[in-house]
């Protein structure tokens, strides 16, 4: 197939890219690099031995977006490209429903009009609140959001099912993340983020290299075994692989809605120890106010990726915590 990953730059995208190019699919990439770096596209290719086809701009620019659809007879979309820190979200919730908001109407836009009907939407774990109950299944009811990008997630997964609801010969398929970190085994693409990390693991890589002096570690007064918020971690390469798994077998016209996660939940201060002693590094951090937005704990129940995709994650948190310094090390 051919496929477009939108934020295919980005640090999930580039290894969804990966994953497509060794699975045989042809890819074709839009970016502006607002939180990813040119080099990224490189290291694909050295990874792969292929290149993707790349175009670099915003997707809210139509006219650009429209080139893309029309120069490739695309079979499909992973739509990755959003803005994504929750604590930025809060100070900045213009930006972010413009944002992403925006660029999911311009993608099915143009999905109509070229008939492409299969997209795979990057959704979040953040759609389901601050569960009642854990672990979280996908029948489980959408909650609350506690920040703007979890808002923005969740109104992007009805605009998509509102979408399929009027064009059925649509497939759409929304995989609520849980959390993400790691880095492809080579060292050579991982979570490089422009500035102040807005996320837990890369934070903690600049910190284990000296890049920034202390984390920052929000709350330690939460109902979970240590304080600190528990969140399921999953490898990058595990999460890009079950977008693969994803875009060849929810083919089907229809709203398919299914969680990748692990089904472990882990403390920030556990992840924070298991990376000191999986790399034999030092992590200075110190207790802080809680973070607004900001939830005690949340894992997935992973059945049903195992059920209809055939998709577990393989990677442990130590694989998470070596790959992540690896490509520290590299970088």
């Amino acid at each position: 197939m051919k496929i477009l990953v939108t934020g295919g730059a980005g640090y999930i995208g580039s290894h969804i890219c990966v994953e497509l190019i060794q699975a045989g699919h042809d890819v074709v990439v839009i970016d502006d690099f607002s939180n990813s770096q040119p080099e990224v596209l490189d290291h694909i290719k050295e990874i792969t031995g292929k290149s993707v086809k790349f175009y670099e701009f915003n997707i809210l620019n139509e006219a650009k977006t429209e080139e893309v659809f029309k120069d490739n007879e695309l079979d499909a979309i992973i739509h990755c490209a959003a803005f994504k820190a929750v604590g930025e979200s809060v100070s900045k919730p213009i930006e972010y429903y413009t944002n992403n908001l925006m660029t999911t109407l311009v993608v099915t836009k143009m999905m109509r009009d070229y008939h492409v009907n299969n997209i795979v939407f990057s959704s979040s774990a953040t759609v389901y609140g601050d569960p009642k109950v854990v672990p979280l299944t996908e029948d489980c009811p959408l909650g609350e959001t506690t920040n703007p990008y979890g808002t923005s997630k969740a109104m992007m997964e009805r605009v998509l099912t509102d979408v399929q609801h009027a064009y059925p010969q649509m497939s759409v398929t929304l995989l609520r993340y849980f959390n993400p970190i790691g880095a492809h085994e080579s060292g050579l693409i991982g979570e490089n983020p422009k500035g102040i990390p807005n996320n837990l693991m890369p934070y903690i890589m600049k910190v284990a290299t000296g890049e920034l002096p202390c984390l920052g570690v929000f709350g330690d007064d939460y109902d979970t075994p240590d304080g600190t918020g528990v969140r399921d971690y999953i490898h990058v390469v595990d999460l890009a692989k079950g977008h693969v798994a994803a875009i060849e077998k929810y083919n089907k016209p229809g709203v398919h809605i299914c969680n990748l996660g692990t089904g472990q939940g882990y403390s920030v201060l556990e992840i924070v120890h298991a990376f000191e002693k999986v790399n034999g590094v030092k992590v200075k951090y110190e207790i802080k106010e809680r973070r607004p937005g900001d939830i005690a704990t949340c894992y997935a129940d992973p059945t049903r990726a195992k059920e209809e995709l055939g998709w577990v994650a393989q990677k442990t948190l130590e694989d998470m915590c070596r790959d992540t310094w690896n490509f520290a090390k590299k970088h």
